[in-house]
């Protein structure tokens, strides 16, 4: 019987240099799609799927994240303050371990946004994480209907769920969809200070322990201003 994670971690952290200019004056996940900033569109997906504890890392313009989270009460938001330091994605998830305790947890970057299918999307993850199988289990987009993304692809998919890296040269189907469960033992020997969460990805992957679960839905990827208007559009669309 899978267990529901209870704890999530939101990458917070990032510059948001291709947001820019709105991200001048104001962090990333402030960035308003459809009227209410990024950050909070992934606070209630996590509120819907059974999240009690949420932990934000911040390093650029933080106040204002920290402020917006403090009077939140499901998820009820721990700040991992990262100001004075640049942890990368994956470092960023060490510090933040002690936090995280030892059961598997969700894994969701602050600027993923979908539209759900019929089911939410993360209460399929927690139901296909199997710890004795999977150290990590990522949400896979097709890229073909996702909107505002026009890279290469990240993995292919195997009928079981398996993934493999994209060659350099390669073309593949399905790109990262910014959200995940990841079990805290993989972060075993991690190394300190610095380092990219697709390090983790790779030793999974090497150990035959990196699992995907294809979106029910559409994925939208909010990297730029342009990025923006075509997420609102595709919100309205579906509410319709």
């Amino acid at each position: 019987m899978p267990v529901k994670p209870q704890k999530a971690m939101v990458l917070a952290a990032g510059l948001g240099q291709r947001m820019r200019p709105l991200t001048d004056t104001m962090p990333k996940p402030m960035v308003s799609v459809a009227g209410r900033p990024l950050l909070d569109h992934v606070l209630d997906r996590l509120a819907d799927a059974g999240v009690t504890e949420a932990v934000v890392n911040v390093h650029y313009l933080p106040d204002q994240i920290i402020a917006h989270t403090a009077g939140r009460a499901h998820p009820r938001v721990i700040i991992s303050d990262e100001r004075d330091q640049v942890l990368g994605t994956g470092g960023g998830v060490v510090k933040a371990l002690p936090l995280l305790g030892h059961e598997p947890f969700f894994h969701v970057n602050s600027d993923t946004m979908w539209i759900e299918g019929v089911r939410s999307n993360l209460g399929r993850l927690a139901e296909a994480f199997d710890s004795e199988r999977m150290d990590i289990l990522l949400l896979m987009a097709p890229t073909a209907s996702s909107i505002g993304y026009s890279g290469r692809g990240d993995y292919s998919m195997l009928s079981d769920g398996t993934l493999r890296k994209r060659r350099e040269h390669q073309v593949v189907p399905f790109v990262y969809a910014g959200a995940a469960i990841i079990s805290p033992s993989i972060f075993d020997g991690a190394p300190e200070g610095e380092f990219s969460l697709v390090r983790m990805f790779d030793k999974a992957n090497e150990q035959d322990r990196l699992f995907g679960l294809r979106l029910d839905g559409v994925w939208m990827h909010v990297g730029t201003p342009d990025a923006v208007a075509a997420a609102e559009e595709a919100l309205l669309e579906s509410a319709a």
